[in-house]
């Protein structure tokens, strides 16, 4: 045998004598010393366990989270979809409400009709609606047939009719002339329409009033009756701004009709004289 395996075994046995001839304190000393160097690795090894067990919790329940929020989106979209629908079928509602109450009151002959197109290349200028001869709308040399909005307002005329289709020629539109007359003044103008782009909120001139002329904002303009075109006291809009030129007195007029908006007009079938 080696020196050094015999070396080695001697002190194996020497560690067994010793071990084997300790007192039963000595050992418990040895094992609580034992405890005491290992527990903080036993506790460690518990904490990680936890902190292990907690994370994988928390990824579990990020991922449910995930999916109740996703539910949550898409219920909320939902709901907007719903939320519009409704709207719009309020502001439909509201203007056939408007529409039955108007053709009730009013003193004219009149034949509702929906907007079905509007020019967006033409804006301002002409819509159509959705009738026309079979309807009775017949082209008269002798007056135009007149267009109203559902509070009554002016819309236009009627220009071209088909059987079941008919285009409108628009008050804002630059080439459409009305004879008006300012509430409360002896003031009396044409009224005409000024070019705009699409999506812009139109607006109307009210031309050839005299230089001396005292309008304010919010007076009301009405047709006059003149030319056979119009029936007379039909609501054209209100007076936002007055200004004198060389000759003349002009007049800017907020029209009464939205016409961004419009969906529902009434044709006047009766002559305007009644």
């Amino acid at each position: 045998m080696k020196p050094l395996n015999f070396l080695a075994l001697i002190l194996f046995v020497a560690g067994l004598v010793w071990v084997f001839t300790l007192s039963e304190k000595s050992v418990r000393h040895i094992q609580q010393s034992y405890y005491s160097a290992i527990s903080p690795l036993i506790s460690k090894g518990s904490e990680t366990e936890a902190f292990a067990n907690k994370f994988l919790e928390e990824v579990e329940h990020s991922a449910d989270l995930e999916k109740r929020i996703e539910q949550v989106i898409e219920q909320r979209d939902r709901f907007k979809l719903i939320a519009g629908r409704v709207r719009e079928l309020e502001a439909e509602n509201n203007q056939l409400r408007n529409a039955l109450d108007f053709k009730k009151k009013t003193q004219f002959d009149v034949v509702a009709a929906r907007v079905i197109r509007k020019q967006p290349q033409m804006w301002g200028k002409t819509i159509e609606i959705d009738r026309g001869t079979d309807d009775g709308f017949e082209a008269d040399p002798e007056f135009d047939l007149c267009v109203l909005a559902s509070n009554g307002g002016l819309v236009g005329r009627l220009q071209l009719s088909g059987e079941q289709i008919s285009s409108v020629l628009l008050i804002t539109d630059e080439i459409s002339q009305v004879s008006a007359e300012v509430e409360g003044t002896s003031e009396v103008g044409i009224i005409v329409g000024r070019q705009t782009t699409f999506g812009q909120t139109p607006r109307l001139r009210l031309r050839y009033l005299s230089k001396t002329a005292i309008l304010k904002k919010g007076m009301k303009v009405y047709t006059d009756g003149r030319g056979k075109l119009f029936p007379p006291n039909i609501p054209i809009g209100t007076i936002e701004d007055f200004e004198v030129g060389p000759v003349y007195g002009e007049a800017e007029i907020k029209p009464a009709v939205d016409f961004t908006n419009l969906k529902n007009v009434f044709v006047i079938t009766d002559s305007p004289g009644g």
